[in-house]
């Protein structure tokens, strides 16, 4: 008798500026990978653990959060990502699951590195430290004019902006086009889709693909 083999664990992660749609397609491609039956393990950046939860509200609520320079802001990503690799993505990578993270370490490229003006070589050795040998199998980029995204942003819940959500047009102009300049430089793992079509559209076609990587 033989015995069925444990599927492999993927890590998909979701990047793309504010706005952009990622929570409702991870939550959508949830939904298509448990009805093949595989274990789905949400999760998102920063965040997903206590640890990493702590590190999100300083960086996005902190009352002193605007006098933070980019160093810190980076150092503090990196930091709730080496916690969320290690509690979370690695042993459910290990027993086979898919996690889906809304932002991995491309954002840090994108947000730290491009749009605060960092040096690419001290981002890219942080950011390894943080994952080790945990890269995703797959990137998906929503990709919105910044126009869009912040129009989306002024439409969300009555809460206040938070600090990320608060930065001007050029910063988020600089995120759109750090992320194609990823996708140029990684095309064999980030895959760029219009974020500006219909979810249904858009979810067809994130499903079409994950498909595709996962067989």
């Amino acid at each position: 008798m033989t015995t069925k083999s444990k599927p492999a664990g993927r890590l998909i992660s979701f990047e793309g500026s504010e706005g952009s749609g990622k929570s409702t397609q991870i939550a959508r491609l949830a939904a298509h990978l448990q009805k093949i039956g595989r274990e789905v393990v949400a999760t998102r950046e920063p965040g997903g653990t206590e640890i990493g939860e702590q590190i999100r509200n300083i960086i996005v609520h902190n009352s002193k959060g605007d006098e933070m320079c980019a160093e810190t802001e980076l150092l503090l990503f990196t930091a709730a990502r080496a916690q969320l690799v290690r509690e979370v993505i690695a042993p459910a990578l290990q027993r086979g699951a898919v996690v889906l993270s809304d932002r991995f370490l491309d954002s840090s490229t994108v947000y730290q590195g491009i749009a605060r003006n960092l040096a690419p070589g001290p981002v890219s050795a942080i950011n390894q430290f943080a994952v080790g040998n945990v890269m995703p199998h797959l990137t998906l980029v929503l990709d919105v004019p910044t126009e869009v995204s912040l129009s989306r942003i002024r439409r969300r819940a009555s809460d206040l902006p938070d600090r990320m959500e608060r930065q001007n047009i050029e910063f988020y102009q600089k995120i759109r086009e750090g992320y194609l300049l990823l996708a140029q430089q990684w095309p064999a793992r980030v895959v760029v889709f219009d974020g500006t079509q219909s979810l249904e559209a858009l979810d067809k076609q994130i499903w079409s693909e994950v498909q595709i990587r996962l067989a």
